[in-house]
């Protein structure tokens, strides 16, 4: 037994927070996978996305480590980047609180096409940065780290996916360095998430880390093939996540 479940099914947990974990290191937006995989568990929802919140953080270290040691982070933009993101987020989460939240559903419908139109219109993500003033490249870059952590608190699935589109297309950074910028803001804003969810006693640690060990290896699987093949496989996972969300939200608003 872990954490009162059946070895089994920990173990049919893990085989989904992989799959979670591979699909977040090429293209983020895993999250779409992993919580229902909880849930489907038997999980309760505040224990699914805490649990969740344990496994996919410590993924997130390792793949977010494999760009850091290939030098695929732009600190400059990165770090004001986190401050921006985790207070996006503490919005989102208040808004949360008083705005009913089929209004945002509602919205995504109307945006996930349109990001998978501009995706599909450029033949490939870029793999050298663009030309661009760098005054202006900061202003896109914080500017949607602090929208995104907004919808990140709000709601969240797909989150490090539209950063990464954000950043590809509308800053102009290679597709290495958005997707380790990317990395660098999703692993601070689950670790304030993980914090939360610790304290208010919803997470089920033995699960958790067990779930770890395959994200872990997801993401290492993931992250490793993205840094590899650039745009050739990370485009395709970024237009499945953005299918996957779409799915889930017309789900959720028919239910």
């Amino acid at each position: 037994m872990i954490s009162g479940y059946p070895l089994w099914l920990a173990l049919l947990i893990g085989l989904g927070v992989f799959a979670a974990g591979f699909v977040d290191g090429i293209g983020g937006g895993g999250g779409i996978i992993s919580v229902p995989v909880y849930l489907l568990a038997g999980l309760p929802p505040h224990l699914a996305l805490g649990t969740n919140k344990l496994s996919s953080c410590v993924g997130t270290a390792f793949s977010t480590f494999r760009y850091l040691k290939k030098g695929y982070v732009d600190w400059s933009l990165a770090l004001p980047s986190v401050v921006l993101a985790i207070g996006g987020a503490y919005l989102g989460t208040s808004l949360q609180l008083m705005a009913d939240e089929r209004i945002l559903k509602y919205l995504l419908l109307l945006v996930l096409p349109v990001a998978a139109a501009v995706l599909l219109r450029k033949k490939s993500l870029p793999e050298q940065r663009g030309e661009m003033a760098p005054g202006r490249r900061r202003l896109i870059v914080w500017g949607f780290s602090l929208l995104v952590g907004i919808y990140d608190g709000f709601y969240g699935p797909g989150t490090g996916t539209f950063l990464l589109i954000a950043f590809c297309t509308l800053g102009k950074l290679d597709l290495r360095t958005a997707s380790g910028n990317v990395k660098i803001v999703n692993l601070s804003s689950n670790l304030g998430a993980l914090a939360t969810s610790l304290t208010a006693g919803k997470v089920l640690i033995g699960l958790g880390l067990l779930a770890a060990c395959f994200s872990i290896a997801g993401h290492w699987l993931g992250s490793g093939l993205a840094i590899k093949n650039g745009a050739k496989i990370v485009r395709p996972v970024i237009l499945l996540v953005i299918l996957l969300l779409a799915v889930r939200v017309a789900a959720e608003l028919i239910a």
